[in-house]
């Protein structure tokens, strides 16, 4: 059953669909690519959103998808949402009645759907899932194998097995010795079941079932799911594997900014590129100067590099120099110097200009280093996220490793 599609901005097209599992009907939205042809083969990718959200909740995702390329399914979990949720958005099932399990199943019936459409690839399927998504993503992953070509969690709940253990469920309190039938979470309330599916799970064990490639991101200010969880959710994957970025000033949940460099990192993900060089920028001074209609601000730093391919720190004539001209807007270029030991021990430097050109930054690197002497003139695309002090700069390239 679909209701008629309607058209956005940039010709994506939405769709409502549902679907089933047992006898509920799953409500969401499919998203399809700029310029979409039904006769053509498309990468589907299928996105899980957290507690108490809805499929309206990860329409950011979807549409930054369907403008890559992708077609994007959206969609609520039965039982899920939050207490007093309009029907339109919400999938048929009570919230006492699901659970993570639950919740797998939905995740399954949607894949299912993906795959039934004739312009789905059905060897280039991805999940995405955001908190409790992602847990459920991950697990989903795992019991569905090869059928799962990569995997994204963005602060994935791996905690909810500890909370379970802890009485303190989807931000409820009750005793965990003598857990009461329904859970009171404010936003919602979950059954006992939920409760005693999870108790005496272990989520890693679980999730490293999975062999594909497995890009996690994980705030270090998030105060539900604390970024440990995500270091061993890291560690229980083979090596090389999974990719962690640890996003400075992150909570659970993205601001406009973080968003912005989230989906850039993903998209790097999707397009197999590796995060080679990860750069601490801290702001050491700035001049401001006006001439006539254009503004120019420039920025001093300096700040470190650790990565297994280089370890080392920038010296101190790190400049940015961003100028607006009122006819092509903001014109950026930084340039600054790294010193110190590349992956194989040896003293080097690694030379810096970094320029934005279309929607990507496109730094070009000179080194003296023999063992990264490929980072000359290779195709790097960089992306900035905003933090205090300075940004973090995460430098990606296409390299020989493979999962």
């Amino acid at each position: 059953m679909k209701k008629k599609g309607k058209v956005i901005a940039m010709n994506i097209k939405e769709n409502h669909f549902t679907c089933k599992r047992d006898d509920l009907t799953i409500q969401g939205m499919e998203y399809l690519p700029v310029d979409f042809d039904e006769n053509k083969k498309y990468p589907v990718i299928i996105v899980s959103h957290g507690f108490t959200g809805n499929y309206t909740t990860m329409a950011v995702y979807c549409r930054e998808f369907a403008r890559m390329g992708y077609v994007a399914f959206c969609f609520s979990f039965c039982g899920g949402g939050r207490l007093g949720e309009e029907d339109s958005t919400k999938s048929e099932g009570k919230t006492t009645d699901m659970t993570i399990a639950t919740e797998v199943a939905d995740l399954c019936a949607v894949i299912d759907l993906a795959k039934s459409k004739a312009y789905a690839d059905p060897e280039n399927i991805i999940l995405l899932g955001e908190s409790q998504g992602g847990f459920v993503s991950g697990l989903t992953a795992a019991k569905c194998g090869d059928a799962i070509k990569k995997l994204i969690m963005i602060y994935p709940a791996l905690c909810i097995p500890d909370h379970a253990r802890r009485g303190c469920l989807g931000g409820g309190s009750y005793n965990p010795q003598n857990v009461p039938e329904t859970i009171d979470c404010g936003a919602s309330v979950l059954g006992k079941a939920f409760h005693d599916e999870v108790v005496d799970m272990d989520p890693y064990l679980e999730l490293a079932a999975y062999k594909g490639p497995v890009l996690i991101l994980q705030g270090l200010n998030d105060t539900i799911v604390n970024y440990s969880y995500a270091i061993k959710a890291k560690e229980s994957y083979r090596e090389g594997q999974c990719h962690l970025m640890l996003v400075r000033d992150l909570g659970h949940g993205f601001n406009e900014m973080q968003q912005e460099s989230a989906l850039a990192a993903i998209r790097q993900f999707l397009q197999e590129k590796e995060e080679i060089l990860t750069i601490r920028v801290i702001i050491t001074g700035q001049e401001y100067a006006r001439e006539g209609e254009v503004q120019k601000n420039t920025y001093f730093f300096t700040g470190y590099c650790e990565t297994e391919y280089f370890q080392g720190t920038i010296l101190s004539e790190g400049c940015d120099v961003q100028e607006y001209h009122p006819e092509t807007g903001w014109e950026i270029r930084a340039e600054y110097t790294l010193v110190g030991l590349d992956c194989n021990g040896e003293k080097c430097s690694i030379h810096i200009i970094n320029q934005r050109k279309g929607e990507d930054w496109k730094p070009v690197i000179k080194t003296d280093s023999a063992a990264l002497k490929w980072l000359n003139g290779a195709d790097l695309t960089a992306i900035l996220e905003g933090g205090s002090g300075g940004p973090t700069v995460r430098i990606f390239a296409h390299t020989e490793r493979k999962v």
